[in-house]
């Protein structure tokens, strides 16, 4: 009898795997004659596009009397869906403007964000906004939570370079 204890014992002792997401956005470097950094938002949608929660904000947290906040609708997508009514800044979520180059954000389905997620379809979007510079909005499509490790890429055309999204069960 006592063996037949044993395996379910085991399985319960072993660690649960959680899943993980892991996005790159790149900023690309443009050969203009006023480069400001971009302001982005990213955020997680239905194919409906109804908003379901917002991952990160990037804009200029340092202008004197919050003067970084005025340009945040200029964000327009995700201004409309959630934006407006937010308290800026959000923690965990707003932060500083990021450099020419790759960046990386991590979520799990430990996160506020993916915790409660109900399976099924959605989208990472992610929309970047420069000042004296255009507007880009991309978006990509997964499976929650993931069957199967899966990497979801797509190319920018001006303002976002190359995203990339990688899931992993």
């Amino acid at each position: 009898m006592r063996r037949h204890l044993l395996l379910p014992l085991a399985l319960l002792s072993a660690p649960l795997m959680a899943a993980e997401m892991r996005l790159t956005v790149e900023i690309p470097r443009l050969d203009v004659a006023e480069y400001h950094r971009p302001y982005v938002a990213i955020w997680l949608e239905k194919p409906d596009q109804s908003h379901v929660a917002d991952l990160a904000v990037w804009y200029d947290l340092k202008m004197k009397d919050k003067e970084g906040e005025k340009w945040l609708k200029d964000l327009r997508q995700w201004w409309r869906r959630s934006g407006r009514s937010l308290e800026m800044p959000v923690d965990g979520i707003s932060g500083a403007t990021r450099a020419v180059g790759s960046h990386s954000l991590s979520f799990s389905d430990k996160d506020a964000a993916f915790k409660d997620l109900p399976a099924g379809d959605y989208r990472i979007v992610v929309e970047a906004a420069r000042e004296v510079g255009g507007r880009e909005l991309q978006r990509l499509s997964f499976n929650w939570p993931p069957r199967a490790a899966e990497t979801v890429s797509v190319k920018g055309s001006h303002e976002l370079g190359a995203l990339s999204l990688e899931l992993k069960p």
